[in-house]
């Protein structure tokens, strides 16, 4: 019995010896290659018995994975994904055609098309009809969590459009540009026409022969802002044209509308010498019937 007892202390003695210079060899690994790949497997080895919640997998260490499958009445149906991935590449296609069309600004007349397939996409998600088995996508892809992306994603496009007040110079239906966009491009093309042909050499000669297309652009840009047809691309063209006109080539006319003010102004600078002319006149007459009365 108690030889017994002697060999079960020995083997005792040996094991906790054995698990010591374990302990003391992973150390120094650790320690001597700063976290090697071989460290970090020998830590995850001692680390991972010893903690309840840490568990690395088993292909990667230190790995936190997430469970990828869900209950069948959480997880978004086939049909779903599908609209999702559509939308992802109608997105990409419009976003892209907004930043090719940024400078000169052409967001309107280069990419009505790509909006109005996103749009129709994201009535399809958003609708509350039911698409095939009878499953409907706007709550499983628009309310189904906070942050609702798809939602905010779509959302920032139709304030870029909104903004850009497209529907001014796009047709209901999104299918053509308007006559009035199509006919002041017309116009704009004839001034920049004349402004290529005449620009070589002395302006003189482009100031006097663009003089009356260049009105005409202006007169008809006017009509336009009056009856609020007019959208980004408009704008900004006007803009540059107006820059080329006044700027580049140093040509000017009076616009029609500064007469008005000149004629004001003009009154305006005469009346003071009106007013004391009229009163010495009237002084002097008075001192003459003074006079002959005496």
């Amino acid at each position: 019995m108690y030889i017994f007892q002697v060999v079960a202390l020995l083997i005792a003695l040996l094991y906790y010896g054995n698990a010591q210079t374990s302990t003391v060899a992973v150390n120094h690994t650790i320690l001597g290659s700063e976290l090697s790949a071989d460290g970090l497997k020998q830590l995850a080895a001692i680390v991972a018995p010893q903690s309840p919640v840490f568990h690395p997998s088993r292909g990667s260490y230190f790995s936190l994975n997430l469970l990828s499958a869900f209950p069948e009445d959480l997880e978004v149906s086939d049909y779903c994904v599908e609209l999702l991935a559509i939308f992802g590449q109608r997105y990409s296609t419009y976003v892209n055609c907004l930043v090719s069309a940024a400078r000169p600004v052409k967001v309107c007349q280069n990419c009505y098309g790509s909006y109005d397939n996103l749009m129709d996409i994201y009535t399809n998600i958003s609708s509350d009809q039911m698409g095939p088995g009878n499953v409907s996508c706007r709550d499983s892809l628009l309310r189904s969590d906070r942050l609702m992306l798809v939602f905010l994603l779509y959302n920032n496009l139709e304030d870029i459009w909104t903004g850009s007040e497209c529907n001014s110079c796009v047709s209901l239906g999104l299918h053509s540009l308007t006559n009035d966009t199509l006919y002041f491009m017309a116009t704009l093309n004839q001034s920049l026409r004349c402004f290529e042909k005449f620009q070589q050499g002395n302006h003189s000669a482009l100031c006097k022969e663009c003089k009356a297309t260049y009105r005409g652009l202006n007169e008809l840009y006017s009509r336009m802002e009056k009856n609020r047809t007019l959208c980004i691309d408009i704008e900004d063209s006007m803009n540059m044209t107006r820059r080329l006109w006044s700027k580049n080539f140093n040509c000017s006319f009076p616009r029609a509308e500064n007469v008005p003010v000149i004629a004001v102004s003009s009154f305006m600078l005469f009346l003071p010498i009106i007013f004391y002319l009229s009163s010495f006149l009237h002084s002097e007459q008075k001192k003459r019937k003074l006079i002959h009365r005496e």
